[in-house]
């Protein structure tokens, strides 16, 4: 791993086996492990069931379908990020359907710099979006810590007629007295008025 970047799983998801095990040998060694591969959208589809996957590039067209529709379940359904391989004669109709689903592509044939341009491109958005997606699942855990307390402190202010302040000060201090965290005192509260 190069830089202190993390390791990103790739599926590579190509009806020619030949042109699946270059694309493999281009991201061997390196940040990107594992890399596994699959023969339809089918098969794609399958493997995301088992195992998720941080990276995906399709190599279009699928032998049971053309990629779009797989590239668009990817994106609805995971957090990977998707590059879509297609035909020259075909890039601009992909580039503007797959764009709406956050889907990089590219022109075929492609060069290898280019190719592997494209897929640390690919990298770091899926880098940023995995700090994202953690400082947002951290929000949200705060969020609903700060709603386990607030109805705690309703239910003191029910059960045991303290003021809102008083029964605010009274789950800090149980906290700070039994070393654990607001969110557990609230939840006991919740346990013992409800």
């Amino acid at each position: 791993m190069k830089d202190g970047m993390t390791q990103l799983s790739v599926l590579i998801v190509s009806g020619v086996a030949k042109e699946a095990a270059y694309m493999a040998e281009m991201l061997a060694g390196g940040e990107f492990r594992p890399i596994s591969a699959a023969r339809n959208g089918g098969e794609a589809r399958r493997l995301f069931l088992q195992n998720s996957y941080d990276l995906v590039i399709i190599n279009t067209p699928l032998p049971d379908e053309f990629g779009y529709t797989l590239a668009e379940h990817i994106t609805e359904k995971t957090t990977a990020g998707v590059l879509l391989i297609v035909k020259s004669e075909l890039f601009e109709e992909a580039s503007a359907r797959a764009e709406a689903y956050g889907v990089l592509t590219l022109r075929r044939p492609v060069s290898r710099p280019l190719f592997y341009q494209a897929v640390r491109m690919l990298a770091a958005m899926q880098n940023r979006w995995r700090r994202i997606d953690n400082e947002n699942r951290k929000l949200q855990t705060k969020m609903e810590e700060i709603r386990l307390v607030a109805r705690a402190k309703c239910l003191l202010v029910e059960y045991l007629r303290m003021s809102e302040q008083q029964a605010h000060r009274y789950i800090e201090k149980q906290a700070m007295d039994m070393r654990t965290s607001k969110r557990s005192i609230a939840e006991n509260i919740l346990k013992t008025y409800n």
